[in-house]
């Protein structure tokens, strides 16, 4: 038996015979029938959640939720996280639900969507949640932005239409004191923002980075995977913008050829001793 036929068993035997699961996937799919940018509130990440668009909302939900891409093991009883492109505030959600613990500081410089963290958050009731209405950079400035309107906004760059200025600081400045997760999804700009830190990431024991490859400019793949490897990280590659025939025909998404979910940790010891372990 095919694994996918499997799987479509097992979806229905849960339909039949598990009430929450059942509503999960109703809920579900009535999303997926919204309108693109349409407003609306859910309960999929187990609290009433406020989004502003229902196909990146999901795309994000099946990675930090489903999948547990932001999961990790903190070596501090009150991790510290810093949460650089938190959106509406889903993967603030994970890690509060996950690390109640944690301390937590999350930049978002979208004024429409900063708004709607700001909200989801509030009423959540999350305790040691600091949000910053700020752009991650090398400095703090003003700098002109673009807005897509989910979760495709970013500093712009040559060719963007410009929708307002914002501003920015500077992440090195937050990089003082040890960070257990560093999750830097800024829709570009991680190349330069990373090498001005190169000199802290000793404070960090995990980073979680998105790599964006416009399709107009040259890639600097190779300098960010050495930056990481030279500050004592191991790295694990996930692909985020497959191209099933890269030699004839590339996709593109927001005007990049090539996105990639970037993983580096620090490997020790223990996690060595236990690398068999579920998480």
């Amino acid at each position: 038996m095919k694994l996918s036929l499997k799987r479509h068993l097992r979806h229905w035997t849960r339909l039949l015979r598990d009430s929450t699961y059942r509503r999960h996937a109703l809920e579900r799919s009535r999303l997926e029938k919204l309108p693109p940018y349409t407003s609306s509130l859910t309960t999929l990440p187990g609290r009433l959640f406020e989004i502003v668009d229902a196909a990146s909302f999901l795309e994000m939900y099946d990675q930090i939720w489903e999948r547990g891409s932001y999961r990790f093991r903190p070596h501090r009883e009150k991790p510290f996280i810093l949460d650089c492109g938190a959106n509406v505030g889903l993967s603030v959600f994970f890690f509060k639900e996950n690390y109640p613990d944690s301390s937590l500081v999350a930049f978002e410089p979208d004024d429409a969507l900063f708004q709607v963290l700001e909200r989801n958050v509030r009423r959540a009731g999350y305790p040691g949640v600091e949000l910053v209405p700020r752009a991650i950079w090398t400095e703090a400035t003003t700098l002109p932005f673009f807005a897509e309107g989910s979760y495709g906004g970013r500093l712009a760059r040559g060719g963007d239409p410009p929708s307002r200025r914002v501003r920015t600081v500077r992440l090195r400045d937050y990089l003082d004191r040890p960070v257990d997760l560093l999750k830097l999804d800024i829709e570009r700009g991680e190349l330069e923002v990373l090498e001005d830190c190169a000199a802290a990431l000793a404070n960090v024991d995990n980073i979680f980075v998105e790599y964006h490859g416009a399709a107009e400019e040259p890639q600097r793949l190779s300098r960010l995977i050495a930056l990481l490897s030279e500050s004592g990280f191991r790295l694990n590659v996930h692909a985020g913008n497959d191209s099933p025939q890269p030699f004839v025909a590339r996709k593109l998404n927001m005007g990049n050829d090539l996105q990639l979910e970037i993983y580096a940790f620090r490997e020790t010891p223990r996690l060595k001793s236990r690398s068999s372990d579920p998480v």
